[in-house]
């Protein structure tokens, strides 16, 4: 699987890998880009398998699938470590990288993110309703659980833009995700981490509430530090990029210190 990428940023500079949530593509992460470039970091933004410029797989795919498509992309590269920030979908794999291939990963942050989200006959349906009514009927909710109210209507040109990029996904492409989700336990793994991780929370995240699946994200793995933005639902990336981003630049700049501590 050639995964499609952007690379922003220094060349020398350490590398940030910034992994997004299903249903959008590598354009989720712009208000990211200039804060972590300017700060001397490399950033690499990717879509998933099936989103955005990556082909969509011949069948359902799984989250070691989804991690394994980052290792590949690191070596490509020639990047034997990275920092590794990722939302939902994203996250999950961060938190993969971070458990099963802990060589790879410099520091993580998981926002907006689970170790386990519903059931695996939720995703099914989600699957089935994007196969069977089409990606905008997916939109429509999604552009709802990523936005506050407050923040869709103050913003109606970029939320229907979002809806937009969710509505472009192809079907299967979305639906071998939606698997990926579905067969996920990550709860097993979560105290083999060992890199710094950061956990972030959107207050208003009807996707993952903080106290249901980032607080307990945080508590089981060693050392994990948790934070909950206010007036963010689960693109709290999108919604909050100021504070998303001092957050995720406090982490990255802080574990290099320390590191030569």
């Amino acid at each position: 699987m050639r995964v499609n990428h952007v690379l922003d940023g220094p060349a020398e500079g350490e590398v940030v890998v910034l992994s997004g949530s299903i249903g959008s593509d590598l354009g989720m992460w712009e208000p990211q880009v200039e804060p972590l470039t300017s700060r001397g970091f490399r950033v690499v933004r990717y879509d998933h398998r099936g989103h955005g410029g990556t082909p969509v797989p011949p069948e359902p795919c799984s989250l070691a699938e989804l991690g394994g498509d980052v290792v590949e992309l690191l070596d490509e590269l020639g990047v034997e470590r990275a920092h590794v920030v990722g939302l939902s979908l994203g996250g999950m794999t961060g938190l993969w990288l971070a458990a099963h291939r802990p060589d790879r990963v410099r520091s993580l942050v998981a926002c907006c993110t689970s170790a386990r989200l519903g059931t695996p006959d939720m995703w099914r349906q989600r699957a089935h309703t994007a196969r069977t009514e089409g990606m905008a009927a997916i939109a429509d909710g999604s552009v709802r659980r990523w936005f506050t109210p407050g923040w869709l209507a103050a913003h109606p040109e970029r939320a229907r833009a979002y809806r937009r990029m969710t509505a472009s996904v192809p079907p299967e492409g979305y639906a071998a995700c939606c698997a990926a989700i579905g067969s996920m336990d990550l709860r097993p793994d979560l105290p083999a981490i060992t890199a710094p991780t950061l956990v972030v929370a959107g207050a208003d995240d009807p996707a993952t509430p903080p106290a249901e699946h980032g607080r307990p994200l945080a508590d089981a793995i060693p050392g994990a530090r948790f934070e909950v933005v206010a007036d963010a639902a689960h693109l709290g990336t999108v919604e909050q990029p100021e504070r998303f981003c001092a957050l995720i630049l406090d982490h990255l700049t802080g574990g290099e210190r320390d590191r030569h501590d």
